[in-house]
C-alpha cells in the first residue's frame, strides 16, 4: 500500500510542474473579504422570493433518484452480463451536466431535461451499487426457499429483507447528492438554485448568494428528519403531480436528433448541401474529422483533466489523513469533534460547481480554483468516513498517550487500507467533476464540450463526450484493479 501511495504522490509532483495554478486577479483578498461579509449579513426574504426554485431543486432531484432507482434496480438483475456492465459504466461516466447538454437541443430548458439528466447517470451507479449490495449479501436465507422458485420470489423473500437496510441507506446517501446535482444543474440555465446563485455571484450580492447557500445547507441537514422511508412514495407523486408541464416535446424532433443531428458533418455534410439530407458514410473524411478534432481539442482536454485529477486524487487524500483526527473520538473532544463534524458537511454537501465558482471569482480563470474546488468537496466526504471508520477502533490497553503516535502506530495503520479504497472509489468521481469544471473557463474537457454546444456543433459535442465517458471508463477500470492488487474494499468493517 504504501509503494502505491508513493506512486500516486509522485504522478501528483509531476501533474503540479505541468498545471497552470496561477492567480490572475489583482485584489483577491478584498473580494473574499466582501463574500465573507456576505456570509454575516444574509438577506433571508430571499429565500421566500425564489421558493419555486429550491422547489424545483427537491422535485427534480426526487423524480430524478426515484426513476433512476428503478432503472438500476432493473438493471442490477442482469448486472452479471457483461453488455449490462459495459452500458452501466457508460452512462455513469458522463456526468449530470453533460446529459442536460445532451437533451438540452431536443427537449428544451425545462424539468424533463434536468430529471433526464440525473435519472440516467444514477440508473448506472444504482446498477452497480445494488448488484454489489446482492453479491455481497448474506445468501443462508436462500437455501430454505426451494431452487424451483420463481427468481422474482427468491429476490423478495430471499434477498430483500437481508439487503433493505444498506439499500434504503444508499438511496438516501444518492438522494442527497441528487439534491446537488440538481442545483447546479441550475447553472447551465434550468429553473433550479444554482441559477439564481450565477446570478449572485456574478453581480456581486454575496447575501443573497449566501442566504441562497445555507437555505441549501439546512435542506441537506434535514433530511434525516423529513426523509424517511413510509413517507417516500408520497414525495414521490408529490412530485410528479407539482411537475412543471410547460414542456413543449416534438417526437419528431427527437427522432431527428438521435438519428441525424449527431452524427459526424462528414456524413450529413453532401445531404444538406444538395437539399436532400440524405446519410452518407465516408471513411477518409470521417476519419479526417476526428482526427482533427482529436489533435485540436480532444487530446489537450484530456491531457489537462488527467493532470488536474491527479493533481486533486492526492490533494484529496493529504486532505483526508490530516482533517479526519479533529472529527475523531480518539484524539479531539466532544466540541471539537462536533464542529469539525458541521464543517465537513458543509464542505461535502456544497457542490464542487459552486466551490469552482466562487474560487474562480477570487483567483481567475486556472486550474487552481478547479483543484482546491473538487479537493474540498472530496476531501470532506473522504475525512468523514475515515472519522467514522476510526471511531469504530477499539483502543489496546497500551495505546500510545500522545496523539501524534498514536494517530502513526495505532489508528492510521488500521483504517489505512480503507482509506485507500475510498479515495479510489472516488477516482473516477474526481475524473468527472474535472472534466465538467471546463465549463467555468479551465481548459479540461467540459471548456471544449461547452464551446461545441455554444457554436451548435451537436456532433463534436457528443464525440467530446464520448472521450470524456471512455476516459472516466478506463479509470474506473484501473481504480478497481488497484483495489483488487491491495485486496481492500470500502465495506465498513475494521478488526480490533
Amino acid at each position: 500500500m504504501l509503494k502505491t501511495s508513493l506512486i500516486f504522490v509522485g504522478i501528483a509532483f509531476i501533474a503540479i510542474l505541468l498545471a497552470d495554478l496561477e492567480v490572475s486577479t489583482q485584489h483577491p483578498w478584498s473580494e473574499m473579504g466582501r463574500m465573507v461579509e456576505g456570509v454575516f449579513t444574509p438577506d433571508l426574504p430571499v429565500v421566500w422570493e425564489f421558493k419555486s426554485s429550491l422547489l424545483n431543486t427537491v422535485i427534480f432531484a426526487l423524480c430524478g433518484t426515484f426513476l433512476g432507482a428503478v432503472l438500476g434496480i432493473g438493471l442490477a438483475f442482469f448486472f452479471q452480463y457483461m453488455p449490462v456492465r459495459l452500458f452501466c459504466a457508460f452512462i455513469r461516466a458522463i456526468h449530470e451536466i453533460f446529459w442536460a447538454f445532451i437533451f438540452l437541443p431536443v427537449v428544451g430548458l425545462n424539468s424533463i431535461c434536468g430529471i433526464l439528466a440525473i435519472a440516467i447517470p444514477y440508473a448506472g451507479i444504482f446498477a452497480k451499487v445494488y448488484a454489489e449490495i446482492i453479491q455481497e449479501s448474506d445468501q443462508q436465507p436462500l437455501e430454505g426457499i426451494p431452487n424451483e422458485a420463481h427468481r422474482l420470489s427468491r429476490f423478495f423473500y430471499g434477498v430483500l429483507p437481508v439487503i433493505y437496510a444498506d439499500t434504503k441507506h444508499y438511496t438516501a446517501y444518492r438522494f442527497e447528492c441528487a439534491l446537488r446535482s440538481s442545483a447546479i444543474l441550475g447553472f447551465i440555465g434550468l429553473p433550479t438554485l444554482g441559477y439564481h446563485l450565477e446570478t449572485f455571484f456574478t453581480e456581486g450580492m454575496y447575501s443573497e448568494a449566501a442566504t441562497l447557500l445555507i437555505t441549501f445547507y439546512l435542506l441537506i441537514a434535514s433530511l434525516k428528519y423529513w426523509l424517511k422511508p413510509r413517507l417516500a412514495p408520497v414525495y414521490i407523486v408529490l412530485a410528479f403531480v407539482l411537475l412543471s408541464r410547460e414542456v413543449s416535446l416534438s417526437w419528431e424532433n427527437v427522432a431527428r436528433f438521435f438519428t441525424y443531428e449527431i452524427l459526424p458533418w462528414p456524413m450529413r455534410r453532401q445531404g444538406i448541401r444538395d437539399g436532400t439530407y440524405a446519410v452518407s458514410f465516408v471513411a477518409i473524411p470521417l476519419w479526417e474529422w476526428v482526427k482533427e478534432i482529436w489533435l485540436e481539442e480532444a487530446w489537450e482536454g484530456i491531457w489537462k483533466t488527467v493532470v488536474l485529477t491527479q493533481i486533486v486524487l492526492v490533494g484529496t487524500g493529504f486532505f483526508s489523513l490530516f482533517s479526519f483526527p479533529f472529527a475523531c473520538c480518539h484524539f479531539a473532544g466532544k466540541t471539537t469533534s462536533r464542529i469539525w463534524h458541521y464543517l465537513l458537511i458543509v464542505f461535502r454537501t456544497t457542490p464542487e460547481y459552486i466551490f469552482a465558482y466562487i474560487f474562480l471569482t477570487l483567483w481567475g480563470p486556472s486550474m487552481l480554483p478547479a483543484v482546491w474546488a473538487i479537493l474540498l468537496h472530496n476531501g470532506a466526504i473522504l475525512a468523514f468516513l475515515s472519522s467514522n471508520n476510526a471511531d469504530l477502533v477499539q483502543l489496546r490497553m497500551d495505546a500510545p498517550l500522545k496523539h501524534i503516535n498514536r494517530y502513526f502506530y495505532e489508528i492510521l495503520p488500521r483504517i489505512y487500507g480503507q482509506f485507500l479504497a475510498f479515495l479510489f472509489y472516488r477516482w473516477e468521481v474526481m475524473m468527472r467533476e474535472s472534466a465538467i469544471l471546463g465549463i467555468l473557463g479551465i481548459y479540461t474537457l467540459g471548456f471544449y464540450i461547452h464551446s461545441a454546444i455554444s457554436d451548435d456543433q451537436i456532433d463534436k459535442a457528443i464525440l467530446l463526450i464520448l472521450f470524456t465517458a471512455i476516459l472516466n471508463m478506463g479509470i474506473d477500470s484501473i481504480s478497481q484493479r488497484i483495489r483488487k492488487r491491495l485486496k481492500i474494499s470500502t465495506k465498513l468493517s475494521i478488526s480490533s
